[in-house]
């Protein structure tokens, strides 16, 4: 295991907000590092970038660069305002002459799943970035809601236990083309929340995607216990296997 380089409170759209900063991990011998753009989860209403810190640290130090964005939330914040701010963060990222011909992921858990997926799904984020969502080089969804977000729902005052599919949702773009995608979602995790993972998956296969689909299912854990340490140093099950997907693929 490898030491590591960390660099805090990096601004990447501070015009826009103050809060649009990002803390970068970096192995210590980081000139063919892959990249991981995580976004962490708080229900778009949450969270902070330092959340990222343990997963951060876990894969800098084992060869694979992390870079944790803040972005706006919700009440401040409305849908589609933090799905821009991750664009806004990736194309940051991505634009930087170190990375250049790296293998890029993006990815994250919950809240952060989601503004990964709507990345994936709908091509415009990223393009209005100068982006080619395909060109990633895969996505990692975590514990992700493919319907329409529940504060989404909330924004429009709806009821949030509702199942909508329209442009807010990831489930609404599906495709036959587009980058791997790495799913992952827990037997006890939210309401509902692993049969509208199931739906993505069998949804996608129904239209032929010809990118890889692998599907994680976790038993025995809850929302946040595969991908969220319970106290200081604790490697949560999925972390080494986020490791071995990245270096496969890099």
């Amino acid at each position: 295991m490898n030491e590591i380089q960390f660099y805090e409170n990096i601004p990447y759209d501070p015009e826009r907000h103050e809060r649009n900063t990002l803390d970068i991990y970096l192995p210590k011998d980081q000139e063919q590092a892959p990249l991981l753009i995580y976004f962490y989860g708080g229900g778009l209403e949450s969270g902070c970038r330092q959340d990222v810190r343990a997963l951060g640290e876990y894969l800098s130090a084992r060869g694979v660069a992390v870079a944790a964005p803040d972005y706006r939330i919700y009440p401040e914040a409305r849908f589609p305002e933090y799905i821009q701010d991750a664009a806004r963060a990736s194309a940051f990222l991505i634009r930087r002459p170190e990375w250049k011909n790296r293998r890029i992921f993006i990815g994250g858990h919950s809240a952060g799943a989601y503004l990964s997926a709507m990345l994936w799904a709908d091509k415009r984020y990223l393009a209005q970035e100068g982006l080619d969502a395909d060109g990633i080089g895969g996505y990692l969804l975590f514990s992700p809601q493919p319907t329409t977000h529940f504060n989404i729902l909330r924004e429009r005052g709806e009821d949030v236990r509702k199942v909508v599919v329209d442009e807010a949702a990831p489930l609404y773009f599906v495709r036959e083309t587009g980058a791997p995608l790495f799913l992952a979602v827990a037997e006890r995790d939210m309401e509902n929340r692993e049969q509208q993972n199931r739906l993505l998956v069998s949804t996608l296969k129904h239209f032929g995607y010809k990118g890889e689909v692998y599907f994680r299912y976790l038993k025995g854990h809850d929302h946040g216990s595969y991908i969220v340490p319970a106290f200081e140093g604790d490697v949560p099950e999925l972390f080494p296997e986020i490791l071995e997907y990245i270096r496969g693929r890099s």
